[in-house]
């Protein structure tokens, strides 16, 4: 692994907060993934990959935009291994990656909306805040 590679993969890492080297490949979070027909990496190869330090194959492909994050990969890890939290932290580095990170609390004003659920509200803040 190059220092790049080692780079994005404690970076993943850091975000998630998930140790990937707790699975122990059992496939359970791939066998209940809602979406595991339409993802080209299935979340056991996800944990995997980031264990691996292939960050970068996982941010240019498509699977990451496939994940519903429903978290019935995180119910059924007998490991308590935590995939869709992976995706969430690869997601986000695209995301910084293209620039649109970090929504600043006086940008907040104009982008709300009577329609707007607080908790999506907050989802964001935390997402775009870290």
């Amino acid at each position: 692994m190059n220092a790049n590679e080692q780079m994005l993969q404690e970076t993943v890492t850091r975000i998630s907060g998930v140790n990937v080297r707790k699975c122990m490949r059992c496939g359970k979070c791939s066998g209940t993934c809602p979406a595991y027909g339409e993802m080209e990496y299935h979340p056991h190869q996800f944990v995997y990959m980031v264990e691996k330090g292939q960050i970068e194959k996982l941010m240019a492909s498509k699977s990451l935009y496939k994940c519903l994050t429903c978290l019935a990969c995180v119910d059924r890890c007998p490991r308590g291994v935590e995939p869709a939290k992976l995706v969430e932290a690869v997601r986000l580095m695209v995301i910084r990656q293209q620039g649109m990170n970090h929504l600043k609390p006086d940008d907040l004003p104009g982008k709300l909306d009577d329609e707007i659920p607080q908790q999506a509200l907050m989802a964001a803040m935390r997402k775009y805040s870290k």
